[in-house]
């Protein structure tokens, strides 16, 4: 596909928005997406593109600018998408689950100057703009009886144009998902976006039979840069789903004949549910497996999918680096609970943490079963944060390295499993605490549906442990007895010594706690 190297040479072949011609050039009538509304092939992704292009480009869209994204998952979000790269422009994923005040925030950082929006999203954008956010100059709207994007598509004449990139120029400016409060737009050029595309279609063995089901929103780096795009890139089949139905999942399954779905691991509970309500009544056997990112998933989900003749395999990135490491087949079991091992495009390493604040040539790996941080260099990096220099200076170190922030540990085999955020680590009595840890231990607890561990001040031992508890089946919640049960597990200086029931956990659409919202 694209070239990728040099990062200096500008060429149309390094622009990622040529990925979904070439396959229209050589299979066009080979079915590319599907949604509610249309089923695409690529001769029509294509010809739909090159209107895009010409409305974008009418619009006054030019390299560098940013287009805006504020709709659901539906074919023209990819058309968008390729349209925008195609001028050299970025497209800019808007959660569309946001309130006014925190789109205001991102048309502020971002000042697009195109928007493509959802028609029934129109009052929270305008609401968004009577803050005195910044006003794209054209806003075209997507669905309903006012479809002005459709209308304008329709009218368009088709551009076959393609700006030459270098591998370095930015086509997504993507917010992270913010779990410890603002987010920050990271800007993803077109060689990242292809080297994740290789890592992906590598650890899913992607192939132009494959059809993949995207239930995660692609406002979201995981279903935009780890289903959607890498799929593209290898030329299988999208089916867009809307909203995360378990029963419409398995029916989409069997009728589209889905070889790869993945999402986020609160959806695995429902899908399971479903299964265990009607265990034979869904054909499944076009599965080729599952997968799951986003958060850490429990064990025994594994292995009740696995009972079901279903593997679920696990993965971890973020939006900074997308896909990291992934789980194959062969050791979803043996491994469970493990996010599998590092990609092929991409050197990734788990470094003490006290050594972190050193050039990275003083840098040394942390020892099997030691807790370390993740750091990656390689072409599957940003380019940095948006308008967020001193930001970008803290994650972006020196020698290309990126400080990821996650914590985690790796075995004699160089799996490596998860063990929190660095910035949720705390000390207590001189004792470094992994909340995810604790977290890992408690979720096993009978009267326990989710907990989530933080550190808090405390006048003696500096922090001590609070838990926030989701009980299960209406179980009342018993501090003193939560913790005995802990000493058994526990080493006393991890127990919390403190617990709060809560009737759910604040979540990124991804399943990430967000514990900057969870009450102090």
């Amino acid at each position: 596909m694209a070239v990728g190297y040099p990062p200096t040479v500008k060429s149309t072949q390094n622009n990622t928005g040529i990925w979904s011609r070439q396959h229209a050039e050589n299979r066009p009538h080979s079915l590319a997406l599907v949604d509610a509304d249309r089923r695409l092939s690529f001769a029509d992704l294509e010809e739909r593109c090159t209107r895009c292009v010409s409305l974008l480009r009418a619009a006054g869209v030019r390299a560098g600018d940013r287009v805006a994204i504020l709709l659901a998952n539906r074919t023209p979000y990819i058309e968008t998408l390729l349209a925008a790269a195609r001028l050299g422009a970025m497209a800019l994923p808007i959660n569309t689950r946001l309130a006014p005040r925190e789109i205001a925030y991102l048309l502020n950082d971002a000042e697009p100057r195109v928007a493509i929006c959802e028609s029934d999203l129109a009052p929270r954008l305008e609401a968004a703009l009577a803050t005195g956010a910044h006003r794209p100059k054209h806003t075209y709207f997507v669905g309903g009886a006012s479809d002005t994007y459709e209308a304008a598509l329709a009218t368009a004449q088709p551009d076959s144009g393609i700006e030459a990139v270098s591998p370095e120029d930015p086509v997504i400016l993507m917010y992270t998902s913010g779990t410890t409060g603002h987010p920050k737009g990271a800007l993803l050029p077109h060689r990242k976006t292809l080297y994740n595309s290789m890592n992906a279609a590598h650890f899913f063995s992607l192939n132009q039979r494959d059809r993949v089901l995207v239930v995660v929103p692609l406002f979201h780096s995981f279903g935009l840069q780890i289903l959607a795009v890498p799929s593209l890139y290898a030329g299988a089949s999208i089916v867009l789903a809307p909203a995360f139905d378990p029963l419409a999942v398995w029916r989409q399954v069997e009728s589209e004949g889905i070889s790869f779905f993945g999402g986020v691991p609160t959806m695995y509970s429902a899908l399971l549910d479903v299964l265990e309500r009607d265990p034979d009544g869904f054909d499944l056997h076009s599965l080729r497996f599952l997968f799951t990112a986003g958060a850490a998933i429990p064990v025994h989900l594994i292995r009740a999918f696995e009972a079901r003749g279903l593997v679920l395999k696990q993965g971890f990135g973020q939006t900074e680096t997308s896909i990291l490491c992934c789980l194959d087949t062969q050791d979803a079991i043996r491994k469970a609970g493990s996010v599998g091992k590092p990609v092929k495009h991409g050197e990734i390493r788990v470094v003490r943490p006290e050594l972190l604040h050193a050039h990275p040539r003083e840098w040394r790996d942390a020892a099997s079963g030691e807790t370390g941080e993740i750091v990656v260099r390689g072409p599957i990096n940003m380019l940095g944060y948006w308008n967020q220099p001193e930001e970008t200076a803290a994650t972006l170190r020196e020698d290309g390295w990126l400080r990821t922030g996650d914590l985690a540990r790796v075995d004699e085999e160089g799996f490596i499993s998860l063990a929190g955020r660095a910035r949720d680590m705390y000390i207590s009595g001189g004792e470094n605490v992994y909340p995810a840890e604790v977290e890992a231990i408690y979720e096993t607890h009978p009267d326990i549906s989710e907990i989530a561990v933080v550190g808090i001040e405390d006048p003696r031992w500096g922090e001590i442990g609070r838990a926030y508890v989701v009980c299960r089946d209406d179980a009342a919640l018993d501090a003193q007895a939560l913790r005995d049960w802990g000493r058994d597990y526990l080493a006393a200086f991890k127990l919390p010594r403190e617990f709060v029931a809560l009737a759910s956990l604040p979540r990124t659409e991804t399943g990430k706690i967000q514990k900057h919202r969870l009450p102090r």
